[in-house]
């Protein structure tokens, strides 16, 4: 396969024998940036853990520094003191039973993740044919 004169003149700065660090290679990786666009990386990383135990798996997450860009829209189901302390911690909607028929029979979907508070878990539970198929 032919590659391009960019391609070439970047390949042309790596050895491919040199094991580099991280830094070195991010580095490298910046200098060697062919493409008109934000490029990519893979980063392979060697654990010597035996994936098959459960004790040693590794598993992570990354929050990425700018986020993903999707606003997450919070529904909570709670009453009084409860559904103030929803308000206050940043909730989108908050409510009771009356957001019920508004869902059912209305098809208001309008957010993302919805909590609800023990005491209104049987109100939501009936919501589980509307709810079900969106989550």
């Amino acid at each position: 396969m032919k590659h391009g004169k960019r391609y070439v003149e970047a390949a042309k700065a790596v050895d491919r024998a040199t094991l580099y660090d991280a830094a070195d290679a991010i580095a490298l990786v910046k200098k060697t940036a062919v493409a008109k666009f934000d490029e990519t990386i893979e980063a392979h990383i060697r654990t010597g853990c035996d994936g098959r135990h459960a004790d040693q798996q590794i598993r992570g997450a990354v929050v990425l520094p700018h986020g993903t860009g999707k606003v997450t829209r919070i529904l909570v189901f709670a009453k009084g003191a409860k559904a103030d302390e929803a308000q206050a911690a940043g909730a989108d909607f908050v409510g009771a039973e009356e957001l019920i028929p508004k869902i059912q029979n209305e098809g208001w979907l309008d957010f993302d993740v919805v909590v609800a508070t023990p005491d209104m878990m049987g109100v939501v539970g009936r919501l589980g044919r509307v709810l079900g198929p969106k989550a």
